[in-house]
């Protein structure tokens, strides 16, 4: 048997690679998995970004991008005549697009059929194709020219409001994305399978889409159902009826959710027997297929009741017609249709787009957002070019005004010079000009020294002095930029919005945006500086007393939480303000957040005028057996029925009046019946009836509650259910304790009360005091925003005049700032009994 030569053993390319000259110089040993990868990832990413992928600023992949360039640099124009699709073809692939001329007119011809997009952006004239899948004409027999919301797409863009690439071969440049006047992924979608991931973005209604952007702009940290009040659901071109809102939620929210769209169909009577009439189909759904599948099943008996199949449709609209035996009952062949045929569909929506480069899937706020910083950045440009525009032709006019007044001296001078540089020199020097001023004094017309043309170029002057300040103070505040993205949405509404083609209508078992949030128990928190959040009760696990607590909230410089509520996400909180007005907010619609968050801004969810939010209440329902007392810092009370606050508005309503110099401190709700406890900064307490105060008006102002001592405040109100209760009373230092109602005398309100726990040096002032029972849980906050959670029961009940125990451990200047009590029965996770009860 032959060895094997010691050579070849080697691998090929090893062998290659190691010869040292020759015609295999250039050639690298590579392991082919590793070149494979590489090469593949290459490829992909290509496809990615450069092929199956809408940017979301302008929601085109780069071959309609290319086109709409095209026919821009074409002039082929909405106003000017029609040019033959294979010249625009023609020039797309020999300067832009080098990938087959098959790609390009496919794209031309979806971009002019009314039943593929919602707002075509090509004009075409010839056969484009039809929705029963024909094909369109060869490109030589068709001509288009842009329509004139494609002309919206394209608006500034002479104005370097885009960057500019340069194209496959380096001759010429192309935009990176379009300006964008119209927000176009939104309004027409976009599908694309590139490698490894898909998109597949349903269109939408222009106008509502137009109103949303609006509210957008005024509203930046609005929810995704807050963008739902104006943007219902997808409205194809095709109309048809979308079936529920729960997969247009999902889609909303997640940016991925599945929608069920059905053929628009109406049971007509003609004569003995039904005839069901379809006059709108599903987006993307082919007529001419469904018509054939329908009659498959008729013929398999897998659809009984159908005596005759006709389709009528013409240029007017789709109109099949299903005639049904005299027998058959409409209901029950309707519903055939939709389960057994594509007369219902559903819809896979996946909002995924290029963000910067990189595939995301964005909510629709997401998809707000990045158009309006799209369009910011390009009137940021725009003025930008125009300023520096205006400053250069406003330098040339001062320069000819100059001129003007020594018109004598510089027709002399130039008369005097040999030649135009000597000229150009002589006046820079002479008259302190600039080298463009000097030439467009030395280029200036014999016409320019008549009355007129110097009136011209005074008016032009100043017209173009207002315009800089104008564009100056654009580019110095956002605001004004903001101003000018909604002036220019608001001018494509009124141009371009149409009526919904797709009716939205409600499914069997199907559910509102409300009923998709699960009922959980989540505790809120307000700090200082007025940042709310939620974050679920769960979150904080039940300690001893005594214990450092978890991070509920991320204390920055100078703020700290004030207070704390514990609510099921589908109550009402109703925000009494230090100022004595009331707000109202779902608990679902304040934002989620960490642990380690502060939140989000309160001013940014209500509309509140120069206050502090000094007290919150959850409320399921409006009752009118139930009240709502106030306690104010000067020791007022008041109590006025619950049903008198059930009106929202938006920008709140008053809650009480107060006296000069008083604020708002507590609200409670209760039944009328009940006991209140009214505890002051000082460690006092005055426990009287509740119906010793009178119900009035929301807006009276109310009773003496408690006579305070000189320096102190009230800072706490208890409502007294019943015998088991305790009051709870927390110092700012940690320390507290439970004292049995009965040990507080009942007496008449207004008098200066009794000792209800010694404020000493180590407790520090009171914060608080509560009605718990052994069952209950505490929650309290710290002005470090340590939260703890403990049960009521680890608190001994003690006598009035103590000092209490350590109930949170607090590290050096931190102090206790508030507290809310989870009441027995409460379970995290679980469903909220059905309205929050009265105390």
């Amino acid at each position: 048997m032959r060895m094997a030569h010691p050579e070849e053993k080697k691998p090929a390319m090893a062998v290659a690679a190691a010869e040292p000259s020759g015609a295999n110089e250039n050639l690298k040993a590579r392991v082919i998995h590793e070149e494979m990868k590489t090469s593949y990832l290459d490829y992909a990413m290509s496809v990615i970004v450069g092929r199956a992928l809408p940017d979301v600023r302008d929601g085109f992949k780069p071959v309609h991008r290319r086109v709409l360039h095209t026919m821009n640099e074409l002039g082929n124009y909405s106003d000017k005549a029609y040019k033959k699709s294979a010249r625009v073809v023609g020039d797309c692939l020999g300067k832009y697009h080098p990938h087959g001329d098959t790609a390009v007119y496919d794209t031309i011809v979806r971009m002019a059929q009314d039943f593929s997009l919602r707002y075509p952006l090509v004009d075409g004239q010839g056969n484009f194709g039809s929705i029963d899948a024909d094909s369109a004409a060869a490109m030589r027999y068709t001509e288009v020219r842009m329509a004139k919301l494609a002309e919206e797409m394209l608006s500034d863009i002479d104005k370097d409001t885009v960057d500019m690439v340069p194209n496959f071969d380096g001759t010429l440049e192309e935009p990176t994305v379009m300006p964008s006047r119209i927000p176009n992924l939104l309004i027409n979608g976009s599908s694309g399978i590139a490698v490894g991931m898909a998109t597949n973005m349903p269109p939408h209604n222009l106008g509502e889409v137009c109103d949303a952007l609006a509210h957008f702009i005024d509203h930046p940290d609005c929810s995704v159902p807050d963008l739902m009040q104006f943007v219902k659901g997808p409205d194809f071109p095709t109309g048809g009826l979308l079936c529920g809102t729960s997969g247009v939620y999902s889609a909303y929210t997640t940016g991925r959710g599945s929608l069920t769209v059905r053929a628009k169909a109406e049971i007509q009577h003609h004569k003995d027997r039904a005839v069901i009439i379809v006059s709108e189909i599903p987006y993307m759904v082919t007529k001419s297929r469904l018509v054939e599948h329908i009659a498959e099943l008729i013929n398999e008996k897998k659809i009984d009741g159908i005596s005759d199949l006709r389709d009528e449709s013409d240029r007017d609209g789709i109109r099949v017609v299903v005639e049904l035996k005299r027998d058959a009952n409409a209901d029950v062949v309707m519903n055939q249709l939709y389960e057994h045929t594509q007369m219902q569909t559903n819809f896979g929506v996946i909002n995924l787009a290029l963000v910067n480069g990189e595939t995301k899937i964005l909510s629709l706020t997401d998809l707000v957002r990045l158009y309006v910083e799209h369009r910011k950045d390009v009137i940021t440009r725009r003025s930008q070019y125009e300023l520096a525009k205006a400053e250069e032709r406003a330098h040339i006019l001062e320069g000819l005004k100059i001129a003007l007044s020594n018109i004598d001296e510089i027709i002399k001078i130039a008369k005097a010079s040999p030649d135009p540089k000597s000229a150009i020199a002589t006046f820079i020097v002479r008259f302190k000009l600039t080298e463009k001023q000097a030439q467009a004094i030395l280029d200036m017309k014999i016409q320019r020294l008549t009355g007129l043309e110097r009136t011209k170029i005074d008016s032009e002057h100043a017209e173009l002095l207002e315009t800089i300040s104008r564009l100056k103070r654009l580019l110095a505040d956002i605001t004004l930029v903001l101003a000018a993205i909604k002036a220019d949405v608001q001018d494509i509404k009124e141009k371009y919005a149409d009526a919904r083609r797709t009716q939205i209508v409600e499914s069997v078992g199907d559910l509102v945006v409300e009923d998709l949030i699960p009922h959980e128990q989540d505790v809120v928190t307000i700090t200082s500086r007025g940042y709310i959040k939620r974050l679920p009760l769960s979150e904080y696990e039940t300690q001893k007393r005594g214990g450092r607590g978890l991070i509920g909230v991320e204390a920055k410089e100078e703020d700290f939480a004030t207070d704390i509520l514990v609510a099921d996400t589908h109550d009402y909180i109703l925000f009494f303000t230090d100022k004595g007005r009331v707000h109202w907010l779902k608990v679902y619609a304040i934002p989620e957040a960490g642990r380690y968050s502060a939140g989000k801004a309160i001013v940014n969810l209500l509309e509140l005028q120069s206050e502090r939010v000094a007290a919150l209440i959850p409320v399921r329902e409006f009752t009118e057996n139930d009240y709502l007392v106030f306690a104010t810092k000067e020791g007022v009370v008041k109590k006025t029925p619950l049903s008198d606050y059930g009106n929202p508005r938006k920008g709140g309503i008053i809650a009480l009046n107060l006296y000069d110099g008083d604020s708002l401190i507590e609200v409670k709700r209760t039944n009328g019946k009940k006991q209140l406890v009214l505890a002051t900064k000082d460690g006092m307490a005055v426990r009287f009836e509740e119906s010793d105060v009178r119900g009035t008006s929301r807006a009276s102002a109310g009773v003496i509650g408690i006579r305070l001592s000189k320096g102190d405040e009230l800072v706490s109100m208890a409502v007294v259910s019943g015998d088991a209760d305790t009051i709870l009373s927390v110092c700012e230092n940690g320390y507290g304790k439970r004292t049995e109602v009965g040990e507080y005398r009942l007496q008449a309100r207004g008098g200066h009360g009794v000792i209800n726990i010694q404020a000493s040096e180590r407790n520090g002032s009171v914060v608080a005091a509560r009605t718990v029972q052994d069952t209950d849980e505490i929650i309290l906050v710290s002005s470090e925003g340590i939260i703890i959670r403990i049960p009521a029961n680890g608190v001994n009940v003690i006598g009035r005049n103590t000092q209490g125990v350590r109930l949170m451990r607090q590290k050096d200047g931190a102090k206790v700032v508030a507290l809310d009590v989870v009441p027995a029965g409460v379970v995290p996770g679980q469903e909220a009994l059905p309205g929050a009860p009265a105390e």
